[in-house]
C-alpha cells in the first residue's frame, strides 16, 4: 500500500495494531517526551494524543519508531528499494531492449520521480485558521530554549539555478508567526540561503508538517546535492508526489500535508536559537541562526500534528536513519565498486561512526576508498571511519572489533585528519563546525602480523590503575574503563602500564555511561571525543615531519568541561509519567 497523506498512514497503523489513541490530558512541555522515549524503549505502538493541553489539534508521536511501521510506510523493507535500483542500473549497462523489459516494474517506479501538480489541495482547505501558539509544538527537554517543531519538511529553491530542496531542520518557535531555522552544515536549504544572501534577497521557504511517510523519509536521506527530495519521494512511494502552488511564496508544496507554513528568510537576519536536546544525547549550544517569518498558514480540515523526539539513543530517529541508509547504501556501489557494504551507527549519532567493508584489491586501496567517501556529501561529516574486509559485517560491532584485533596496526593503519569540517552538533573540538577525523584501516594486509589470540587482564584493574570505577574487556580487543575523575590521567596510566601492553585499544568513559549496555557504551564513546585532542598511543615518534604511532591506542571519551550537558529529564516529569503510565498504554 502506498500513502499520499499522513492520516491515511496512521489509520493503517491503527488497523494493524501499531497505533493507540490516548484521551487523557497530556502536556506538550516535557511530558510527551518522557512518554515517547519510554514507548520506543518498550517497543510500544505509535500514539495519538487527542487531548493536548493548550491545543485542540491531536498530536502524533513515534509514527515511524519501528522497522515494521517503516515497512508499512513505504510498502516494503527499505533495503529492497536500493537493491532494486542497483540491479536495474547494473542490468541496463550496456542498454538492451531485453534488459528494459526485464526491469519494467522498476522503470515504471523510476518514472514516478516527476511530481504531479494538483488544484484544490487538501492542505489548503483552511487558511490562517491556526497560528503557532494554537498547535501542540513540543518543548522536549528541561533546558531547551523553547518549543521546537521537530518533524518539519522545509522546501526551498536555489535562487541561482532554481533547483529544489526539501530538508528537515528544527524550528524554535519565537512567537505565533516567527521561528528559527536551524540549518546545519552541509544542508541544501543552508546552501540556498547562502546564495540568496549573496544576491541580497530574501529566500522563500515553505514548511510542510505532516507530509506522507515517503516524503518524511526522503527529506532525511543524504541524497546528492541538487537531487530534489520531493521528486525522489515518488520513487520511494511508487506514486507521483502531489504538489500545489503555495499561496504567498513562489514554491510548490506537498498538496496533502497537514499544515503548510509559508514565509521567508531575510538576508543577514539572525536570532539566538537553542539550546536544544539533540540526537547526540546532549544539548546543542545556543547560537545565532536565520529567522523564518511566516506569511501564511494553510491546513487541511481537522489536521493532526506529527512530532518526533530526539535524544540519547534509542529514539525514533534510529529507525528513520537506519531505513534511509538501508535504502541508499546499495546505490553507493554504482560509483564506488570497491565498497561491499557500509553502516553508520545510530548509537553514535550516525556521523560519528561509519564502518565500511571493502574489496582490498591492491596496496592502500582501502585508504583511497575511505578518503573518497569522506568527500561525498554528508559522509564528509563522518568523524570515525573504520575499514574492514569484504566478508566482515559492518553492522556487527563485535565482528568489527575482531577485525581490529587481527588487522589493525597503528603504524600503517591509523590516519588522522585535523582541521576538517565537523557536524554542527559535535561539540568535542570546542569550535562549531570544525573538528578532526580518523581512519582505522582494519583490512587484512601482508605486512600486518599482530594477531593475538588471548590477552590476560589483571584480576582487579583498580589495583594497578588509579580512579577505576568499573571496567569491561570486549572481544579480547577493547578495554573500557569508567572513571569519576580525570579521564586523561587514567588513560595515560593505563597506556603506560606494561601489564596492559598487549591490548589493542583502551577507552576511558565517564561514570554516567553504562559500560555493560552496548548501545549506551557506543553512545558514550563516540559522542565525547575529538580525534586530535583525545586520541593517543602508548608509543609515538616523528619520522622526518610525520608522526608515527605504535603500541596501544587510547581514547579519552570522558565528559569534559566545555562540553554540552547530557540530556536528563526532570524528576517531577519522571514521577508524573510513572504514576500515569497505565493511562498511556491501555
Amino acid at each position: 500500500m502506498s500513502f499520499t497523506d499522513f492520516q491515511s498512514f496512521i489509520f493503517e497503523l491503527e488497523k494493524q495494531g501499531e497505533l493507540i489513541r490516548v484521551t487523557e490530558p497530556v502536556d506538550p512541555e516535557l511530558e510527551v517526551t518522557e512518554i515517547a522515549i519510554r514507548a520506543v524503549k518498550q517497543g510500544s505502538p505509535a500514539i495519538v494524543f487527542e487531548n493536548v493541553i493548550g491545543s485542540n489539534v491531536p498530536l502524533v508521536i513515534n509514527s515511524m519508531a519501528s522497522m515494521k511501521r517503516l515497512e508499512i510506510a513505504i510498502g516494503r523493507p527499505p533495503e529492497e528499494l536500493g537493491e532494486e535500483i542497483l540491479s536495474f542500473v547494473q542490468d541496463i549497462n550496456p542498454p538492451k531492449i531485453s534488459s528494459f523489459w526485464r526491469n519494467k516494474k522498476t522503470l515504471w517506479r523510476l518514472l514516478k520521480i516527476r511530481p504531479k501538480k494538483v488544484r484544490g489541495a487538501i492542505v489548503q482547505q483552511e487558511e490562517n485558521k491556526y497560528n503557532l501558539n494554537q498547535i501542540p509544538v513540543l518543548k522536549c527537554w528541561p533546558e531547551d530554549g523553547g518549543r521546537f517543531i521537530t518533524l518539519p519538511l522545509v522546501v526551498s529553491k536555489d535562487p541561482k539555478d532554481n533547483t529544489m530542496n526539501m530538508g528537515m531542520y528544527r524550528m524554535q518557535v519565537f512567537d505565533s508567526l516567527t521561528t528559527g531555522m536551524h540549518m546545519q552544515i552541509q544542508k541544501g536549504g543552508g546552501f540556498h540561503y547562502q546564495n540568496a544572501e549573496k544576491l541580497n534577497q530574501p529566500l522563500d521557504m515553505a514548511v510542510a508538517v505532516g507530509g506522507d511517510p515517503s516524503l518524511i523519509l526522503a527529506s532525511i536521506m543524504p541524497l546528492p546535492e541538487g537531487l530534489d527530495e520531493v521528486a525522489f519521494s515518488g520513487i520511494v512511494r511508487g506514486i507521483r508526489t502531489p504538489i500545489t502552488k503555495a499561496k504567498t511564496v513562489d514554491l510548490n508544496v506537498p498538496a496533502n500535508a497537514e499544515f503548510i507554513f509559508e514565509g521567508r528568510l531575510q538576508p543577514r537576519v539572525r536570532r539566538l536559537e537553542g539550546p536544544f536536546g539533540d540526537h547526540f544525547g546532549h544539548y546543542s549550544q545556543a547560537d545565532d541562526h536565520p529567522v523564518f517569518e511566516i506569511t501564511s498558514i494553510t491546513s487541511r480540515k481537522n489536521p493532526v500534528y506529527p512530532a518526533t523526539v530526539v535524544g540519547k539513543p534509542p529514539q525514533e530517529d534510529k529507525f528513520l536513519g537506519d531505513a534511509a541508509q538501508l535504502a541508499l547504501t546499495p546505490l553507493i556501489k554504482i560509483i564506488r565498486k570497491d565498497v561491499v557494504d557500509m553502516w553508520a551507527y545510530y548509537e553514535a549519532g550516525f556521523h560519528n561512526l561509519l564502518v565500511v567493508s571493502v574489496d582490498n584489491r591492491y596496496e592502500q586501496e582501502p585508504l583511497k576508498t575511505a578518503l573518497g567517501l569522506l568527500g561525498e556529501g554528508q559522509l564528509s561529516l563522518t568523524k570515525t571511519l573504520i575499514l574492514v574486509d569484504h566478508d566482515v559485517n559492518p553492522k556487527n560491532y563485535k565482528e568489527v572489533l575482531q577485525s581490529i584485533r587481527k588487522n589493525f596496526n597503528p603504524e600503517s593503519g591509523f590516519h588522522l585528519l585535523s582541521k576538517t569540517a565537523a557536524d554542527t552538533l559535535d561539540f568535542t573540538s570546542g569550535t562549531i563546525n570544525r573538528g578532526s577525523k580518523m581512519i582505522l584501516d582494519a583490512t587484512s594486509r601482508e605486512n600486518v602480523h599482530n594477531y593475538i589470540s588471548a590477552i590476560p587482564i589483571p584480576g582487579n584493574l583498580a589495583d594497578i590503575i588509579p580512579d577505576v570505577y568499573a571496567y569491561r574487556f570486549i572481544s579480547n580487543t577493547l578495554l573500557v574503563i569508567a572513571t569519576k575523575n580525570n579521564g586523561r590521567d587514567t588513560l595515560i596510566s593505563a597506556l603506560e602500564n606494561p601489564l596492559l601492553s598487549k591490548i589493542k585499544m583502551i577507552v576511558v568513559v565517564s561514570d554516567d555511561v553504562d559500560i555493560n549496555d552496548d548501545e549506551n557504551l557506543i553512545w558514550g564513546i563516540f559522542t565525547r571525543f575529538d580525534a586530535v585532542r583525545d586520541v593517543m598511543f602508548s608509543n609515538s615518534k616523528f619520522v622526518n615531519i610525520a608522526p608515527v604511532y605504535s603500541g596501544v591506542m587510547g581514547i579519552d571519551a570522558t565528559w569534559k568541561e566545555g562540553y554540552q550537558k547530557p540530556l536528563v529529564m526532570s524528576e517531577d516529569i519522571i514521577k508524573k509519567v510513572d504514576n500515569n503510565w497505565h493511562l498511556y498504554t491501555r
